[in-house]
């Protein structure tokens, strides 16, 4: 991380005039308003009464205020000069029921979220689900229930009826690996389901619901630019032992395989991560099409790398993280690594498939304890952290690999899902007892970066 001389040389004209430059955020996140105007309770709503389940049992009642001061955060955007803006629909905001009838109180908050953006010149991205999903879906099983695919059909005709004439840019899922496996294997996100059974069925429902969410879309809005988005990490063994290395090949096979390859119809990594067979279960005839998704691009969100080491006694995996701060490394507050090659090599990775057209990275940033000293928050580390990793991305552009774009994650502070309001990764801080917005150090590089 001390790449201070050369990272402080890295310009945004070096990247292209084409390069994609934006900020994300998400519903659940940041827009608060749990029941305001019809909205119905989301899976995370629910999750959130559980003691324990948060840090702190903190809720996403309030979050950052978004559904109120969606006009003063937009206004921020066009202020740093961010000319994309990412941001999500609440499905149960849409349809508090999940497949009943729209609220037009919420269709009316999203028209006016996406006329601001146009207005002040900000282009929108929208992602269709960001784990937020209606809490009368997950008492039918959500995403373990088959019928999903019906129900998230449904959901994506309705949004592309109502916006497609203001937006072209569209994500169909975030983070599938990470809402299947948290919140339906581990148990430590909503809806804090566990088990393999769980798991399985949910991931091939995911997996069917990114291809039926592009093909809705496409149908009903022919020139939409549409993608999904993957979580992922750099993985490396421990040791150059071969057990060390074959551990490595299954949590890489799961993290970050198990979902693009079943779109690209190369099916799921069953021969590296043999308990995958377990899917068959779930499998019905014609399911190997009906995966397939020819996104216009895919969204790679990373942060950080994993070291990964042998363990006999991890089910299925055979196979263990090794923390960062086990490993002494320089990492961040949620106790990820800075690894800015992770960036690069990920991007090199997901370039290799002959079936992925174009590659944004829909989020990377950086959790650090910010202090408020005088009105201003200096924070070197995070400004650094995205220095270093944009450094990577530009010479994955110089490799001339499919990157086109890079969002920042995220636009402010906000509900960081278990941890609640513990771990800050934006560029613009929020008191949340008082909504007060400073723009942090690193906002202000951004915004000079992005001015050139």
């Amino acid at each position: 991380m001390n790449k201070k001389s050369k990272s402080a040389a890295i310009k945004r004209s070096g990247f292209g005039d084409e390069f994609v430059w934006g900020v994300s955020t998400s519903a659940l996140q940041t827009e608060g308003a749990s029941h305001a105007d019809g909205k119905g309770p989301s899976i995370w709503d629910e999750f959130a009464k559980g003691k324990k389940n948060i840090l702190n049992n903190d809720s996403p009642e309030i979050a950052c205020d978004f559904y109120t001061k969606y006009k003063e955060d937009i206004a921020l955007v066009k202020m740093l000069g961010i000319p994309n803006f990412r941001f999500s629909l609440s499905w149960s905001r849409i349809l508090p029921d999940g497949i009943g009838t729209i609220n037009k109180k919420g269709i009316e908050f999203y028209h006016k979220v996406i006329d601001t953006c146009i207005e002040s010149g900000i282009e929108p991205w929208i992602t269709l689900y960001h784990w937020d999903l209606p809490e009368t879906l997950q008492q039918k099983g959500g995403w373990t229930n088959r019928e999903i695919i019906n129900w998230f059909e449904h959901y994506v005709e309705v949004c592309i009826k109502e916006f497609k004439s203001k937006v072209k840019n569209w994500m169909v899922l975030n983070e599938p690996m990470v809402f299947t496996g948290a919140g339906y294997f581990l148990g430590v996100h909503a809806p804090g389901k566990k088990g393999i059974g769980s798991f399985l069925s949910a991931m091939h429902h995911a997996v069917l619901c990114q291809a039926i969410g592009l093909r809705t879309i496409k149908k009903m809005q022919p020139d939409a630019i549409v993608g999904t988005t993957y979580s992922c990490s750099f993985i490396t063994p421990q040791s150059d032992s071969e057990r060390d290395k074959q551990a490595a090949k299954r949590i890489d096979a799961l993290l970050n395989r198990s979902f693009i390859e079943p779109s690209l119809g190369l099916g799921y990594p069953m021969e590296t991560l043999p308990f995958l067979k377990k899917v068959e279960k779930y499998i019905k005839p014609g399911d190997e099409e009906l995966m397939r998704a020819e996104f216009d691009f895919i969204g790679i969100q990373n942060y950080t790398r994993e070291v990964v080491a042998y363990n006999f006694f991890i089910p299925f995996l055979k196979a263990k993280l090794i923390p960062a701060d086990k490993r002494k490394v320089f990492h961040t507050q949620m106790d990820w690594e800075v690894y800015p090659e992770a960036i690069y090599q990920m991007v090199k990775k997901f370039s290799k498939y002959k079936g992925v057209k174009k590659i944004f990275i829909t989020e990377n940033g950086a959790s650090f304890p910010d202090e408020i000293i005088d009105g201003i928050i200096t924070d070197t580390a995070r400004e650094n952290f995205l220095k270093s990793y944009l450094e990577q991305v530009l010479k994955a552009k110089q490799e001339e690999l499919k990157i086109k774009g890079y969002f920042v994650w995220s636009l402010t502070d906000n509900f960081e899902w278990a941890e609640g309001y513990h771990q800050r990764f934006g560029l613009i801080h929020i008191d949340f007892n008082t909504q007060q917005r400073t723009i942090k150090k690193s906002g202000y590089w951004y915004k000079d970066f992005l001015a050139g």
